[in-house]
């Protein structure tokens, strides 16, 4: 396997320290925190740790605390908040350095049969027709400040291709929509429990930045604070994160320094698979300056 992936893995590979209680490992991404995406999927891993039988995440709301020290382990608290006939009920809190960073709540669902409908997936080139952009060209990275170079030039366990592409030195105002491909570096077993929380993972990529399209904002703004407040997540129907998905995604509103943004997530041949919904913060602290600064939460995982 690939080691980039690997290495995630190893991640959602937590430590069982009590009958209700993990630990996980954390990365250094090249950002200044832990990555939201990385809590959001070793929380599922640790609720999906209290569930027998074959009940499956179809739900998760969680809140964003504190930012995370990636230097420490994140201890997670599960608290097995019901067993019905149907469903299961979960809460996790994930704790560092004795605060809580995190809140989570996700539902399980034993699988049934039941109505069926979807919107369909937006008309998209395939991913095959798209370059690469999962690292920015090379006279993009040695322009960029030092900070987001760093986190620009890390290793990633996804592959990701842009329908609409973005230029991070001069943005221009665009709508507030955005289409990317998206899949694992390498094939992955088949645990469906493991390809649901490493989509948790990677629904955090970029979604917040979706708000900050139509007053372009880029990599080069000065005094620009981000940071994820709360994720939602609905999940419809099977998928493998090692196959090509479409996330879409787009901002109804943004104010009071907060952006809102959703997303879908498609297989290639438009089964709608999950959807999310993120609330973030957008706080201009100083006037934008040419050449200097960076966004305090980066884009990507």
């Amino acid at each position: 396997m690939d080691q980039r992936l690997a290495d995630l893995l190893q991640q959602f590979a937590l430590e069982r320290l009590e009958v209700n209680l993990f630990r996980g490992e954390s990365r250094d991404i090249g950002s200044p925190q832990v990555f939201g995406g990385q809590v959001l999927g070793q929380a599922l891993m640790a609720a999906y740790s209290t569930i027998d039988g074959g009940r499956v995440v179809h739900s998760l709301h969680a809140y964003f605390l504190r930012r995370g020290d990636f230097t420490r382990p994140i201890v997670y608290q599960v608290d097995r908040s019901r067993d019905g006939g149907s469903f299961s009920s979960r809460r996790v809190i994930a704790i560092q350095n004795g605060e809580q960073i995190f809140t989570f709540s996700a539902s399980f669902q034993e699988p049934e049969e039941g109505f069926e409908h979807q919107v369909p997936m937006p008309p998209v080139p395939p991913p095959e027709a798209l370059p690469d952009s999962t690292r920015p060209p090379d006279d993009v990275l040695e322009r960029l400040p030092e900070q987001v170079r760093r986190f620009m030039l890390r290793e990633r366990p996804f592959e990701l291709r842009r329908v609409e592409p973005i230029d991070l030195l001069q943005p221009r105002k665009a709508d507030p929509l955005q289409n990317v491909w998206l899949r694992a570096v390498d094939r992955l077993p088949d645990d469906d429990r493991l390809h649901r929380s490493l989509l948790a993972y990677v629904s955090d990529y970029n979604l917040l930045a979706t708000a900050t399209l139509p007053h372009a904002i880029g990599a080069m703004d000065k005094g620009l604070v981000t940071a994820s407040l709360d994720h939602a997540m609905w999940f419809h129907r099977p998928f493998r994160v090692d196959d090509w998905l479409l996330y879409s995604m787009d901002s109804p509103s943004a104010g009071g320094a907060r952006g809102f943004t959703r997303g879908s997530v498609y297989t290639r041949d438009g089964r709608l698979v999950a959807s999310t919904a993120q609330e973030g913060l957008i706080r201009v602290v100083a006037k934008a300056a040419a050449g200097a600064g960076a966004a305090s939460k980066p884009g990507t995982p």
